[in-house]
C-alpha cells in the first residue's frame, strides 16, 4: 500500500479531482513483471514515417537527453508530485523519424503485447519523453525498465511501460486498457477515467483489436 501524505494548499491547486498525493509509488500491473536486459532491448519506429528506426538502448543513448521534473496520476487515484525522470523527448525523436502527414495517432507498443494511444499532438507535447531513469537512476523493471513513456498529462496507463513499439497511425487504435472500459482520453483533470462501455461493447472492442493484431502480423 502507498505512504499517503496530506498536501498543503498549493500542491492542492497540482492535484486533479478524486486524486491523493502518495510518497511511495505504487506498482500495479496487469500481468507479470518483464525482465529486459539493455543488451536485448530494441525500439521499432515505424508507420507513418518517412525514415522507420530500429534503435538499441545504446543507441537510444546517442540522441539528446532531457531531465524534468512533473506529477503524474494515476487513474486508481493516486498522485506523485515533483517526480524525477531522464529521457528522449518523443518530438525529438520525431525529428529523426519524420513523421507523414497522415501521422495522426500514435501507439506505444509494449512487452507481453500491451498497448496504449495518444493523439499525435499529444505525443508532442514538450514533456513527453520516451524516459530510462528515475531519479537518477536506471529504471527499475516494476516501473517498466528498462524505458518506458512518459505522458504526465494523462492518466498514468498511457505512460505505457516497458515500451518496445512506437507505431504513426492514420487512424486510431484503442490500447489494452481502453478497449477494456478505461477512457480514451484519460485527462485527470476532467476525471475521464471510463468510457462508460457496456460488456458487449467491451467484448467487440477486444475481438476488433484481435482482428487487427492478426492482420497486422500476416
Amino acid at each position: 500500500m502507498a505512504d499517503v501524505t496530506h498536501s498543503s494548499a498549493g500542491e492542492l491547486r497540482r492535484v486533479p479531482p478524486g486524486q491523493v498525493v502518495t510518497q511511495g509509488y505504487p506498482v500495479l500491473n496487469a500481468g507479470s513483471t518483464p525482465l529486459i536486459s539493455k543488451e536485448n532491448w530494441k525500439l521499432k519506429i515505424y508507420g507513418e514515417v518517412s525514415n522507420p528506426l530500429t534503435l538499441s538502448f545504446d543507441e537510444l543513448l546517442q540522441q539528446r537527453h532531457t531531465i524534468q521534473s512533473c506529477d503524474i496520476h494515476c487513474v486508481t487515484s493516486w498522485s506523485k508530485l515533483d517526480t524525477l525522470w531522464e529521457g528522449i523527448k518523443f518530438k525529438d525523436l520525431m525529428e529523426v523519424a519524420r513523421p507523414t502527414v497522415k501521422a495522426n495517432f500514435v501507439v506505444f507498443e509494449c512487452e507481453q503485447g500491451f498497448t496504449t494511444n495518444v493523439p499525435f499532438p499529444v505525443a508532442m507535447d514538450d514533456d513527453v519523453l520516451i524516459a530510462f531513469k528515475f531519479r537518477g537512476q536506471d529504471l527499475a523493471a516494476e516501473h517498466g525498465g528498462p524505458v518506458r513513456m512518459l505522458v504526465p498529462k494523462k492518466y498514468f496507463y498511457k505512460s505505457a511501460k516497458w515500451v518496445n513499439g512506437i507505431k504513426l497511425s492514420e487512424f486510431d487504435e484503442p490500447g489494452f486498457w481502453e478497449i477494456r472500459g478505461y477512457s480514451n482520453s484519460a485527462d485527470p483533470w476532467k476525471q475521464e477515467r471510463y468510457a462508460g462501455f457496456s460488456y458487449a461493447d467491451i467484448i467487440k472492442n477486444r475481438l476488433k483489436a484481435y482482428g487487427r493484431k492478426k492482420s497486422s502480423q500476416a
